[in-house]
């Protein structure tokens, strides 16, 4: 590919997905061999990999391929699932984790003007709650959806999600409930069966739905499933200002590493001390990143394992670049009058 235009360039600050193409080809050892042969006969010296842990594992191995060659390797982290290891977190999930909140707040508000079902939303995330815990960032007051979070990194138990549905019914009419889509038993199995299988993966039906109908069946309690999926992922309208900004700077820092010599590394995200949100961007080598799968820590999960903690919300709100659209409830208006009254 040739040069593009300016304005091409610009584009790419208001396109989903990848402009220069996805892969998920497993290679071998011999493919990585090849691969330097090609890159020598192109007299490409600059290897930039953008992606999450399976690409920062590729970017790595490509490293190792490369000693003792004029080829410089550098991983570029962007996975909206936030798993990749030691950073504060990867470009993509800001976005991610702002339309999850601000869907979960629609639908909040939704349900809360004819509180008389369960909703159960379905956010992404096979082992890592990352998107999930995200949709906390709706509630602004007591009583304001999500009313449950359940996350990957806790075993999940029907019984207890039955009972914690049952009484928050009870108490407000209308539930909404975010659940990652890698829910698994206490013997650390998917609570839904398998649907189909590859040679690298094994697909599950939709945990949102299986739920919905558990409540129907269970309790007796109207339910409905909400899936957005691949709508998070390509999400152009509810994309974190944080979050375009901190992307464009990593792969500036990349290309700026790569052009300077620096191989086998990968620029990294990390959190400044003090009380404004800033980042620093320093470079961390890729063999401490390789396939090291970044989860919820246990301080951002609640003891019973059906909410997040204070400490995950300051953590993750200012990746979202400010607060999500104000709503109004003339019942809770009315309701506060009164109060304010007495």
């Amino acid at each position: 590919m040739g040069k593009l235009p300016d304005e091409k360039i610009e584009l790419l600050l208001t396109t989903p997905g990848t402009a220069i193409g996805s892969s998920r080809f497993p290679l071998e050892q011999e493919q990585y061999e090849a691969m330097v042969s090609v890159l020598k006969k192109h007299h490409i010296k600059y290897v930039l990999f953008n992606g999450g842990n399976g690409s920062m594992d590729t970017c790595g191995k490509v490293s190792r391929a490369c000693q003792g060659e004029d080829i410089f390797v550098v991983g570029i982290p962007k996975t909206m699932d936030n798993d990749i290891s030691i950073i504060d977190h990867a470009p993509g999930f800001p976005s991610a984790a702002k339309y999850i909140a601000t869907v979960t707040k629609e639908v909040g508000a939704d349900v809360k003007s004819l509180p008389i079902h369960v909703c159960v939303i379905e956010a992404m995330g096979r082992n890592a709650g990352w998107i999930t815990a995200s949709s906390a960032l709706a509630r602004k007051n007591p009583g304001d959806a999500p009313h449950l979070i359940y996350l990957p990194e806790r075993n999940f138990n029907e019984e207890e999600f039955l009972a914690d549905v049952k009484k928050l019914y009870e108490e407000l009419g209308g539930v909404v409930v975010v659940v990652s889509e890698g829910l698994r038993n206490e013997k650390g199995e998917s609570i839904v069966p398998p649907i189909f299988k590859t040679d690298r993966a094994v697909y599950y039906g939709d945990v949102s739905a299986y739920l919905a109908e558990l409540v129907i069946k269970k309790l007796g309690i109207k339910a409905r499933s909400e899936k957005p999926g691949l709508c998070g992922r390509a999400s152009m309208a509810l994309q974190s200002e944080v979050d375009r900004k901190e992307a464009i700077l990593v792969g500036r820092e990349a290309v700026k590493a790569a052009i300077e010599g620096k191989t086998g590394v990968m620029v990294g995200i990390r959190r400044t001390s003090g009380e404004a949100y800033q980042i620093e961007t320093p470079l961390i080598p890729i063999e401490e990143v390789m396939l090291h799968e970044r989860i919820m820590p246990e301080e951002y999960i609640n003891e019973r394992g059906n909410d997040i903690t204070e400490h995950f919300v300051q953590w993750c709100r200012p990746l979202i670049d400010g607060d999500l659209p104000e709503m109004v409830s003339f019942k809770d208006e009315a309701e506060h009058q009164l109060r304010s009254r007495i």
